[in-house]
């Protein structure tokens, strides 16, 4: 009988922590002008350095954050990918998605540089309202993901929509 290997091994016991604390783990890298991937907003419930490279951030469960990622050889860019996911709760069904430990309920899934541009665009739109994108009302990351999908434009989010957002969570969260 022979044992798992030393990586298996690590992994499994990570693995076993993530569901222990019930936090949502993003692998990170940064290569210069190679693989980049990071978190363009949400609130970071820890973080561990591995080094200057690679790290890992946890979520609390519901948080929702922005994970993008980006890949190049010699020839260009091979992926161009942004993600928002609301951590989920232990227990709770869930996509997965590379990178993220166990997993996330996804709210956009959009690939593909000129679409992903214009994702960042639209969390810089909100960001100039003075609004903290990890606190837009799910339903507007959906539609974002759904006009993009559509080849349409996605209507912009408002400081009206926030407001009916925030009353909605009031009266039944």
């Amino acid at each position: 009988m022979t044992s798992a290997p030393l990586s298996e091994r690590r992994r499994r016991q990570e693995d076993a922590h993530v569901m222990a604390d019930g936090l949502t783990y993003v692998d990170l890298i940064w290569i210069e002008k190679r693989v980049q991937r990071w978190i363009r907003f949400g609130r970071v419930a820890s973080e561990q350095i591995v080094n200057p490279r690679r790290g890992t951030v946890a979520f609390a469960p519901g948080d929702v954050f922005a994970f993008v990622r980006w890949a190049s050889n010699d020839f260009g860019t091979v992926v161009s990918r942004i993600d928002v996911l609301r951590a989920v709760r232990r227990g709770e069904a869930c996509s997965t998605v590379g990178f993220v430990r166990p997993g996330g309920e996804s709210l956009l899934r959009i690939y593909g540089w000129p679409k992903v541009e214009r994702v960042l665009r639209a969390i810089d739109a909100i960001e100039a309202l003075g609004i903290d994108p990890a606190d837009v009302a799910p339903d507007h990351w959906r539609h974002i993901h759904n006009r993009l999908t559509a080849g349409a434009v996605p209507h912009a989010y408002t400081r009206e929509r926030h407001a009916a957002w925030l009353k909605r969570q009031r009266i039944a969260p």
